[in-house]
């Protein structure tokens, strides 16, 4: 056993190091940039879909890498259900989501409203609400809508703007909040 006055460490150093690190690494709104940047050896997004039934709980990147299959997945789940088209969705979107997500520190899936949009679903949108923009993200497959039952809008929208990776949009109104990988900016109430 090593004398602590050679090696200039002892037992309740060392624990009061490892308490310190633990502390300081886990998910805060402070570091949630840096969580996003990869502050995280794996991603995982959880939703469902109220419209489909469908349900989606899946690891799509590990140490530095997305994972294939599983962004297929992800694609399929977020395609316009109205139309059933698919796009290729942004994965700067969803790492804001899954990061949001962690932030929140909950097991409940977000409740997906809206992913890609086709151009026709986006303009029958618009025609029946002022809210919706002509050239929405969503389109682009680059924004989601999204609810939780044990999160209010105004926490959503705390832990996704503290991302500082993109828009934020708060309905309140209609309970739901807006992630996309725009432009970083809030708006909404």
């Amino acid at each position: 056993m090593a004398d602590s006055t050679t090696t200039g460490f002892t037992r309740r150093a060392l624990l009061g190091a490892f308490a310190a690190t633990a502390l300081t690494s886990a998910p805060t709104f402070a570091n949630a940039a840096g969580f996003l940047r990869g502050g995280g050896d794996i991603r995982r997004i959880r939703m469902y879909s109220g419209r489909t039934g469908e349900r989606i709980d899946m690891i799509y990147w590990i140490e530095g890498k997305y994972i294939r299959d599983a962004v297929g997945e992800i694609n399929h789940f977020m395609r316009d259900w109205r139309t059933d088209d698919k796009f290729s969705m942004d994965l700067r979107t969803i790492d804001i989501m899954a990061a949001a997500h962690r932030l929140m520190d909950v097991n409940e899936p977000y409740m997906l409203l809206s992913g890609y949009r086709s151009p026709a679903t986006n303009a029958m949108l618009r025609s029946r609400s002022r809210g919706v923009a002509r050239n929405s993200l969503h389109m682009q497959g680059q924004a989601a809508d999204l609810r939780m039952a044990s999160r209010s809008v105004a926490q959503m929208a705390r832990a996704a703007a503290a991302c500082r990776a993109g828009g934020v949009g708060k309905y309140s109104r209609s309970d739901f909040v807006h992630m996309d990988c725009g432009a970083v900016r809030t708006w909404g109430g």
